[in-house]
């Protein structure tokens, strides 16, 4: 420690001479090094302390002397021991206007203070000062001061400075990168401190040109999508657009290749942050992912021999493979990956084997077949045998997840035999597993009871009471297993050596359906009886307890047997257990009435259990819960308990059921445990769409001057949608029935490159219009050029409200823009020709309300002329002549949405005397007239847009 801070300090902490060298300061850490020992260390260290002291209290020093002081106090705190002065001399020197007095201040600041310390308010001044000043140093050490000691008043008071450091054009690379880091500690201190409207300038420096930059703030943005999905939900597609560019256009600087992987650190975090939100339904964002992920598995196809080359492309594709299971949706590349991971399972390192498996594992829980995943049984089964209890326990997961009927008893008999020898921090959790999966898959009542007894035979230490209590439940309520069960216990309970859990059984269920076998070889009444009482003696006293609950059922059921039964009731009489004795004591009372009534009533048989959800998955899910583990990979096949039993069996066990038999078997009393939530079950509780977080894109936040380009565009297929003096923003559509296809054009009017271009959009109609982005528009717009994007829109049916876009971009600043598109129903209107006799046919079959909307309104231009070039623009097929009254209009349509097609007509009654019009819509739906009405008389009653 001691030669670490001397060849800290004698770097030098100025800029020359005199500063450079702080001979005093050299001099006493040569001494304390040459000191031969710790006592010697010390003496020189006491005096030091006390020059130090001195000279503090006398004052007037110079920055320099400050400084000198300062730096020994630091090196006296490095080599441990304790400096109890000096930290207001070092605050101090955070105001100094040398670099190297403010170098020494924040080093100190950092080291002395904590977040509560008194003195740290006394320097948020300074640091906001540091903060504001163009000296990028300044800055950086401001930086690393708020970081190491920010605490919540700081984070509070300075949170708005780091976060204008960001987004500043005029920062540095290194000063955005700190900057970024910055702002994730105090997000990590005080959530409360990002706000939401900063979401949309930050996922704009996801398209830095410096890769050091975008490294930090993907780092920064990931913890922010953790908490707040839908708010930085834009940064889903520029993660998607970054990584491409890494991949397929390598656009990257050789800085950044580490061992031939070009940015292996930002493709793990940009894979990884698009996992934290719901994949994609634009076709235009699945291929881009698509193909990068296919470059990640191409790149992948040979394992280089450098350790770090392949460490680095190993970390790449695993985070590439559990994206491509996230996706849930590319067949081709999850085939490819399941033979892939088939090679990692088998690897000689350690690392790649868990990796392999944990990979393997999500992929079970999530694919449609395992088929791919059963080619490799036989190496996931060899797993259990490894050296590595983290790749044994990562086998045991994959084999409970990939478990099906086809491969289940396999399975089950593999883990029953590695049972035997496996280690005892796993048993638990394997036992829990089997049961389920017996449970689960079990098809002939027979191998479920062979197994369930097996497994409490072979582990019976770390049975859980879930567990046995689990098959006293599916015995007693079904029929089918209680002859063989109780047949099968006996036996155990028989052997010299059983283990107390099987005798727990054998006394609930011989206690109920041991009539049922009286009658077969080896099962009478008395051979029941004397394997019970055999082990009454070993066992603890609440087994013991449901041996003497079984006794007084045996003296209702076995009535030849009751002297026996009667002599044992009397010598627990006697016992020194009071819990025990009482029993014993009521027990015999209730054999010895003159009458059977009460008798018969107490030990009548026990109902079925109620139907409630599965203590073994609570159990499971506790302990994944515990050990930290993402449940939703090991859970997943498991939520629901299907079962495949008989049909009689399925009914009662259909349902997974709860409730631990009681050891006194009194009628219909059960001790239930309450269900235990799995981090997933309290995940699913959660709502992020439910936040205050206002959606900048949406129609409430439509930018100024938007109505005239979109007004224009309602009546025509093409032209300017908005323009201003630095972006125009032109429209060209087309549509075939229920199809619309939308293409933007952005031109850059300025003479200065727009940066981070980025479009978002709001579909509030997403139920009734389905929209499919064909294309994303260029991040980067040179001066004069122009970039394009486009949209296919589908109607399902009617909607109401047209979908707007946001446009964001950086020029010097954040500009936004929000725009309503010209995309409503009418739109999807094809114009119809009809004869005089076919419309008024049709007019009348439609007939009136609720298929008709009829209004009168103010015209703005009642003329001729005006009104068909509106008609027509709303592709109106125009009647001539059908009308009587030639000023009339009459017209005819069909609307195509995926739903049907709806034929509608009109008819429009120009007034010249008072410029009103009467407006007449019919249509085949309901729906229609209303929204038509709407959009025209809207229309109608303005001037015709040029």
């Amino acid at each position: 420690m001691a030669q670490v801070a001397a060849a800290m300090f004698n770097r030098g902490m100025g800029s020359s001479g005199k500063e450079n060298t702080m001979r005093g300061l050299v001099s006493f850490i040569a001494d304390l090094r040459n000191a031969r020992a710790r006592e010697l260390e010390e003496k020189r260290i006491n005096k030091e302390l006390a020059n130090i002291r001195q000279k503090f209290k006398g004052g007037n020093l110079s920055g320099y002397d400050k400084k000198k002081y300062v730096c020994k106090l630091l090196y006296i705190y490095i080599l441990g021991w304790n400096v109890d002065f000096g930290h207001l001399e070092a605050v101090n020197l955070i105001s100094a206007n040398k670099y190297s007095e403010k170098q020494i201040g924040y080093l100190a600041v950092t080291l002395f203070l904590h977040e509560s310390h008194e003195l740290l308010h006394l320097v948020v001044n300074s640091i906001r000062k540091d903060l504001a000043d163009h000296n990028e140093l300044n800055n950086c050490l401001a930086l690393h001061a708020i970081a190491n000691v920010g605490s919540k008043e700081m984070a509070e008071a300075l949170c708005s400075d780091v976060h204008r450091l960001l987004i500043s054009p005029t920062s540095k690379p290194f000063v955005k990168k700190k900057a970024a880091l910055t702002m994730l500690r105090l997000y990590r201190k005080v959530p409360s401190i990002v706000q939401p409207e900063w979401a949309e300038r930050i996922i704009a420096i996801m398209d830095d040109p410096d890769m050091g930059v975008a490294l930090s703030v993907t780092s920064l943005i990931m913890a922010l999508s953790q908490d707040d999905p839908e708010t930085f939900k834009g940064a889903y597609v520029k993660a998607a657009q970054r990584l491409r560019k890494i991949v397929i256009d390598q656009e990257y600087s050789g800085d950044y290749v580490y061992y031939k992987v070009p940015c292996p650190w930002l493709q793990c975090k940009l894979l990884r942050l698009m996992q934290y939100f719901n994949p994609s339904e634009d076709t235009h964002v699945r291929d881009l992912m698509r193909e990068s992920l296919q470059r990640i598995l191409d790149n992948a196809m040979e394992m280089p021999k450098n350790v770090q080359q392949n460490n680095a492309q190993n970390a790449v594709l695993f985070e590439a493979i559990n994206l491509i299971i996230h996706l849930d949706t590319e067949r081709d590349l999850m085939v490819q990956i399941s033979s892939k991971l088939g090679k990692f399972i088998g690897s000689r390192e350690t690392n790649v084997r868990y990796l392999g498996l944990e990979a393997m594992t999500h992929l079970a829980v999530r694919t449609e077949t395992l088929d791919p995943i059963k080619k490799h049984q036989d190496l996931i089964i060899g797993s259990l045998k490894d050296r590595d209890i983290t790749v044994r326990r990562q086998g045991l997961d994959l084999l409970y997840s990939m478990c099906d009927s086809t491969n289940s008893q396999k399975i089950v008999h593999e883990l029953l035999k590695y049972l035997q020898t496996a280690d005892y921090a796993i048993r638990e959790e394997m036992v829990l597993k089997i049961a389920i999966l017996t449970e689960k898959y079990a098809t002939d009542v027979k191998w479920y009871v062979d197994i369930s007894m097996r497994l409490i035979a072979m582990a019976g230490d770390h049975v859980s009471d879930e567990v046995w209590q689990r098959v006293i439940q599916i015995v007693t309520n079904n029929e089918e297993l209680q002859i063989y069960a109780a047949q099968n216990i006996l036996q155990y309970c028989k052997a010299e050596h059983c283990h107390e859990t099987l005798v727990k059984i054998g006394s609930y269920i011989l206690g109920e359906f041991g009539h049922l076998i009286a009658d077969h070889k080896g099962c009478s009444p008395i051979e029941q009886y004397m394997a019970l009482q055999n082990k009454f003696n070993a066992c603890s006293p609440t087994t013991r307890a449901m041996i003497l609950s079984a006794f007084v059922k045996f003296v209702n059921l076995f009535p030849e047997i009751k002297p026996q039964l009667l002599t044992t009731f009397r010598t627990y009489s006697h016992t020194l257990d009071s819990e025990l004795q009482q029993r014993a004591c009521e027990y015999l009372a209730l054999a010895t009435m003159p009458t059977d009534d009460l008798l018969r009533t107490v030990c009548d048989e026990m109902p079925a259990f109620p139907e409630r959800a599965s203590a073994l998955l609570s159990r499971l899910d506790k302990r994944s819960g515990m050990a930290g583990k993402d449940s939703g990979p090991s859970l997943g096949r498991t939520g629901t308990l299907k079962r495949n039993f008989s049909s009689s069996l399925t009914a009662h066990v259909n349902g997974a059921m709860t409730g631990a038999p009681l050891a006194n078997g009194s009628n219909g009393t059960h001790a239930s445990s309450g269900a235990v939530k799995s981090p997933t079950d309290e995940l699913a509780g959660l709502d992020f769409a439910g936040s205050n977080v206002p959606n900048l894109a949406s129609a409430s936040h439509l930018s100024p001057d938007w109505e005239p380009g979109y007004n224009r565009l309602l009546l025509q297929p093409e032209g300017v949608l908005y323009e201003d003096v630095q972006l125009q923003v032109g429209l060209r559509s087309e549509y075939r029935s229920e199809v619309g296809c939308l293409i933007l054009y952005f031109a850059n009017k300025s003479s200065a490159p727009i940066q981070s271009f980025t479009t978002t959009l709001d579909n509030r109609s997403s139920e009734t219009l389905k929209a499919d982005i064909k294309g994303l528009p260029d991040t980067t717009v040179q001066p004069g050029s122009q970039t394009s994007q486009m949209i296919m829109f589908e109607a399902k049916a009617i909607f109401a409200h047209p979908p707007t876009i946001r446009i964001s971009y950086i020029a010097g600043s954040l500009q936004a823009l929000t725009l309503q598109l010209p995309l409503v129903p009418h739109k999807y209107m094809e114009g119809a020709v009809l004869s005089s006799d076919d419309f008024f046919k049709r007019w009348k079959q439609i007939g009136g309300v609720p298929r008709e909307a009829q209004k009168i309104f103010k015209a703005f231009d009642v003329s001729g002329s005006a009104t068909r070039k509106l008609l027509q623009g709303f592709k109106w097929g125009i009647l001539d002549g059908v009308d009587p009254n030639p000023r009339n209009f009459v017209g005819a349509t069909v609307l195509h949405t995926t739903g049907g097609k709806f034929g509608c007509l009109l008819r429009l009654e120009p007034n010249a005397d008072n410029g009103m019009y009467r407006l007449t819509i019919r249509a085949t739906d309901e729906s229609v007239p209303p929204v038509l009405m709407k959009l025209m008389e809207e229309r109608l009653s303005q001037p015709y847009p040029t």
